[in-house]
């Protein structure tokens, strides 16, 4: 997907904000599109209904982008702070 940070990893692992680590489980991932709704600046499907990271991902809050993993009904959003530490889900 040409919209994604990472095209050879669309789903991420990707830095966002230069600080945080964001991706989406490929196999968790059901394509409900919440995370769209929510986050549409960092989010998007793919053509597999696979959720992928956005290069327009640093344009919105990190509490935008927790709220959109958050909304994930199968929890497939992962974000980590800059140590490593796990910040969703916990």
């Amino acid at each position: 997907m040409d919209d994604a940070i990472d095209s050879q990893k669309p789903s991420g692992p990707v830095k966002v904000k230069k600080v945080y680590t964001v991706w989406v489980d490929r196999n968790l991932c059901i394509g409900a599109a919440t995370c769209v709704a929510v986050s549409p600046k960092v989010f998007a499907m793919d053509n597999e209904a696979k959720a992928v990271v956005l290069k327009t991902a640093d344009e919105d809050t990190i509490e935008n982008i927790i709220e959109a993993a958050r909304a994930c009904p199968v929890a497939a959003i992962f974000i980590e702070d800059e140590k490593g530490n796990r910040i969703f889900p916990k």
